[in-house]
């Protein structure tokens, strides 16, 4: 399964390959790292169509395009790509997030257990 994250801040990636060490090297998972909401559309419209992605879990806050921003296009554009909001700002988005199609909402700190049961079950 491929998956997105979009977070301006890089060392996010390392967290995301600590916490999920395991399922990469069984390969259940595969990460894309964007650090951008720009980056990512564009990523996604340069994949094979449609793209392999099938989860995005995306920061809300990021400067240029933000959080929100790319959920609406990504639910647009490609209405098939299950997207997740992640936030430092606890509930202030999820209604926005909501609202636009976010199918999860999840804070940080991120609970990596209760993402990864989440990502793994579809």
């Amino acid at each position: 399964m491929k998956v997105m994250v979009v977070d301006d801040e890089k060392d996010v990636e390392l967290l995301f390959r600590q916490y999920f060490r395991k399922e990469m090297q069984q390969e259940m998972i595969e990460f894309i790292f964007s650090f951008s909401g720009e980056d990512a559309i564009q990523s996604l419209h340069q994949m094979k169509q449609p793209p392999e992605v099938m989860v995005i879990l995306s920061d809300i806050n990021m400067p240029g395009m933000n959080g929100i921003e790319l959920l609406q296009q990504v639910k647009k554009d490609f209405p098939a790509i299950k997207v997740s909001m992640i936030t430092a700002y606890s509930n202030q988005y999820y209604d926005a997030a909501m609202e636009h199609g976010a199918d999860d909402f999840y804070t940080k700190p991120l609970d990596f257990r209760a993402l990864k049961q989440q990502i793994l079950k579809g």
